[in-house]
């Protein structure tokens, strides 16, 4: 085997930074340079610099609290036990069918949520999500849920 005949390599292994001054990467800046944004060592996500007028807090609603940052969307559509009280027995209860007869808008896959205000009398097969008292009260009847 010859010096000359080895591959080249290619990537070199990343500096260790801030581990003593014998690697000469080490002490007051560890190769960050002086001051500056890039000289520390987190910045927060929301950070624009020093601007205030046109920054994307200010541009938030006034939100209190925790949590300001988080969406707003992704709640289930709820529907109570009573609206199906004169549900046909032979069709499933799914998202499709309830979209179909106008108790939701549209149905795209969001979460369809069944509460247990009310009664039922007849069984069910319930293929979206129930809440535990609306799942009592279906099995109670006769009734099956697969969701």
């Amino acid at each position: 085997m010859e010096l000359s005949k080895l591959p080249k390599l290619v990537d070199r292994p990343a500096k260790r930074v801030g581990r003593g001054m014998g690697s000469g990467k080490g002490s007051h800046t560890t190769g960050r340079g002086q001051k500056g944004q890039k000289s520390r060592t987190s910045i927060p996500v929301i950070f624009e610099g020093t601007k205030t007028k046109k920054s994307f807090i200010k541009r938030l609603p006034l939100l209190r609290g925790r949590g300001k940052l988080k969406p707003w969307g992704n709640k289930p559509v709820v529907i109570s036990l009573e609206q199906l009280t004169d549900w046909p027995k032979s069709t499933p209860v799914t998202g499709e069918e309830l979209a179909k007869r106008g108790m939701i808008k549209k149905y795209h896959g969001e979460m369809v949520k069944i509460l247990g205000d009310g009664e039922i009398q007849q069984a069910l097969t319930v293929k979206v999500k129930a809440s535990k008292s609306a799942a009592e009260k279906i099995v109670k009847a006769g009734g099956k849920i697969e969701a």
